[in-house]
């Protein structure tokens, strides 16, 4: 069944709903095991400074995917959060791999299956984010979320990782 996530919702219960959930890019992904919440308020957010050209996705409808380039090099993959104008994200730090794992293989160089999505850039590779999925809604080609049946229902939170200004 087709997930149905309230993107308007704070970023940090979206990131916590989001666990579990299956998140596929062309047929291509798996479910999310690791989120990360991002506020306009917080200054390890994009939206800190307000919108730019690059980051004006994130200020859009919630429901959107907010792309964007990690040191030039990794697309990472967010979903827009709140409501439009607000500027708050869930960044997609890592999936379980469950379907079309041999493209994934492919995209990243042959892994081992733990390291295949684990991390947003690899991640982003494996799914093959690159700027054209920017601004795109969550609910329509090329994306698909899928409710997951069975998941274990405790969502853990710890300190965020590589974050030194929050």
């Amino acid at each position: 069944m087709s997930a149905t996530i309230d993107f308007s919702a704070s970023s940090v219960e979206v990131a916590r709903r989001l666990i579990g959930v299956i998140v596929l890019v062309d047929g291509v992904g798996g479910r999310i095991v690791e989120t990360g919440a991002y506020d306009r308020d917080d200054p390890a957010s994009h939206s800190f400074a307000g919108p730019t050209e690059r980051n004006s996705a994130m200020f859009g409808a919630p429901g959107h995917a907010y792309v964007y380039r990690s040191y030039g090099i990794h697309w990472c993959l967010n979903f827009v959060c709140r409501e439009s104008g607000h500027g708050a994200g869930v960044l997609l730090r890592a999936l379980e791999p469950l379907q079309r794992i041999d493209l994934m293989r492919e995209r990243r160089g042959v892994e081992p299956l733990s390291l295949l999505c684990a991390g947003p850039g690899r991640l982003g590779q494996a799914l093959g984010i690159t700027r054209v999925h920017n601004g795109m809604a969550l609910d329509a080609p090329p994306f698909s979320l899928i409710l997951s049946e069975g998941v274990a229902a405790e969502v853990l939170c710890g300190p965020r990782v590589g974050i030194s200004k929050a």
